[in-house]
This record gives C-alpha cells, sequence and structure tokens, in this order.
C-alpha cells in the first residue's frame, strides 16, 4: 500500500515508528508536512498539492495533526477523505477531540465517567459555578488546549474566582472542573487501537505539581489496568469515533473517570511499556485500509 503520514516532524519519534513499521511490512511510506500543502477546487476535481506537485496514488493517510493546527490539518484530511482515502482519524473526529467541551459532552452522552465540570465564558456567577463543582480546589481549563498548557489548580476560593474574574474579562471560553485529592498529580494513559488497549501507563508529576502530563516533566510507569479500566478506555475511544487513540483518566473513589481522549498521542509509551504501539497501528491499516471506508455515526 501508499501510505502518507501527515506529519510536521519527519524526525519526530512518532512518525519514525510509524514509518519504520509500515517499510518494514513493504509498504510505500511518504512522510508530508500537511501545514504546506494546499489543495486545488474546481468542480468535479479535488487536489491536494505539496511541493509544487499532486500527492496522488494514494491508499492510506494517518494524520499526526498538531493541535494548534488542527483547523488547517483536519481541513486536509477533509479533502483527502473527498478523495475516498482511508484515513486512522478521520477529519471530524479530529476536529471534535480538540474541542475540550464537545469532547465531554459526547463522553457524559455516552455514559462514561469524567470529573464534574461546567462550561463557562460571560457568566459573572462565579459563586454558583464553584458551588456546581463542589467548591474550591478546582481545576479551571482554557476550552481548547493540550499537554498540560491552559491548566489552572485554583486551590482556595478566592483563587478559583480571581481566575475566572480574568478569563471572564478576556472573553475566554472556559471549563471548570471538581480536583479529585486521590489522584492529584497522577493519572493513566490507555493507548486504543482498533477498540483495544493495547498499552497502558501511569504518568506521575515528579514534583508538587498536579499535572502529570510527560510534556510537563511527568514520569510515565507500566499499569496494568483493571477491567473497568479497560472498559471505559474503549467506551471512551467508541463514543469520540476515534479507532486510534490515547484515553486519559483517573483514579477516584467512584471508579475511572476520563479527563481527554487525545486523537494524536505520543508513542513515549512505547518506551515506558515496551509494547510495540506501531506495528498495532500498522496492523490496523492492513486490515481495515481495503474495506469500504465506514461514515462517522458520532454527533459532530
Amino acid at each position: 500500500m501508499n501510505i502518507v503520514i501527515l506529519s510536521k516532524g519527519p524526525g519526530n519519534y512518532s512518525t519514525k515508528r510509524l514509518k519504520e513499521e509500515a517499510l518494514a511490512r513493504g509498504h510505500e511510506v511518504r512522510v508530508i508536512n500537511y501545514a504546506k500543502c494546499y489543495v486545488t477546487l474546481e468542480s468535479g476535481n479535488t487536489v491536494v498539492n505539496y511541493k509544487g506537485g499532486q500527492v496522488d496514488n494514494v491508499d492510506v493517510i494517518i494524520p499526526r495533526i498538531a493541535s494548534n493546527l488542527t483547523k488547517y490539518g483536519s481541513s486536509i484530511v477533509r479533502q483527502f477523505e473527498m478523495q475516498n482515502v482511508f484515513t486512522t482519524t478521520s477529519s471530524i473526529a479530529l476536529v471534535r477531540s480538540r474541542d475540550k467541551l464537545r469532547s465531554l459532552q459526547l463522553l457524559a452522552k455516552s455514559g462514561v465517567g469524567i470529573p464534574k465540570t461546567v462550561f463557562a465564558r460571560e457568566t459573572a456567577d462565579f459563586a454558583g459555578v464553584l458551588e456546581q463543582v463542589g467548591g474550591a480546589p478546582v481545576i479551571i481549563k482554557v476550552a481548547r488546549g493540550t499537554h498540560g498548557n491552559g491548566v489552572v489548580l485554583a486551590e482556595t476560593r478566592k483563587a478559583a474566582l480571581a481566575v475566572m474574574q480574568a478569563f471572564y474579562v478576556e472573553s475566554v471560553n472556559f471549563l471548570v472542573q471538581e480536583f479529585i485529592q486521590e489522584s492529584a498529580g497522577v493519572d493513566i494513559r490507555a493507548f486504543v487501537v482498533n477498540g483495544k488497549v493495547v498499552a497502558s501507563m501511569m504518568r506521575q508529576s515528579l514534583d508538587d505539581d498536579f499535572r502529570s502530563n510527560l510534556h510537563q516533566g511527568g514520569e510515565g510507569i507500566p499499569v496494568k489496568l483493571t477491567v473497568e479500566e479497560r472498559k471505559t478506555a474503549q467506551k471512551a475511544a467508541k463514543a469520540m469515533g476515534l479507532p486510534i487513540c490515547g484515553v486519559d483518566m483517573m483514579r477516584s473513589s467512584r471508579g475511572p473517570l476520563v479527563l481527554e481522549v487525545n486523537s494524536s498521542p505520543g508513542f513515549a509509551i512505547e518506551k515506558v511499556t515496551n509494547h510495540n504501539v506501531a506495528a498495532k497501528i500498522i496492523d490496523y491499516v492492513e486490515q481495515n485500509a481495503k474495506a469500504r471506508r465506514k461514515k462517522d455515526k458520532v454527533g459532530a
């Protein structure tokens, strides 16, 4: 098969691992910087261009879209979809996963456990918002963000009101989320491929930072999921319409709670667990690329 990996960084570990595994299976592989692609549109004919030529003869695309380029990257993915090219991540699922509110709405609708959350923008009823999630301490997040950026722990009522006031003044959409004390600084990343958890690790902050994300200096160790945690990860992936994703969860007194479903999860989990995640993704591609492309049935 002719596989295109849409990635800004050919030297990125995840990109290199996908390319290695695909080449080892005898596939043709190209790494294309989607940010440098452009699209030509005319009636009955749409073309993706890159470095002065058309990107054609493509069987599969594997999108690795950066969060700050979600809108443009998803447009390029959509163009390939319109050409009936198989994609491991649909454009609509990509956009959906980067919208924290929409993600939580879909997870809640599907019965997936999540921390209690309030979404707000221009309300001045800060006390009411705080009361809805059980009072301080609380987590306050910018509605769009990744890698732990745009996330604040407000430990007191005064601090929480001040942060909400700042977001209110700047007209920023934000989420206020209950703080799960028993899981502070610790979460679990479950890597899902084709509806199955293929690797899992626990991420622990190295200092007193409440964020455990590896991009924020967290440390990963292998972890064995409980049956409930495994089912929760699978259910979350299905709710988001993502056959390949990283599901981030916390262990709480009321069971696993999903924080986020990442549509372009990193492959650091391979180094932590010694599980060949890239090979599982290429397995998925080989099993599904030739099949009829299924319509995304999850809400927008």
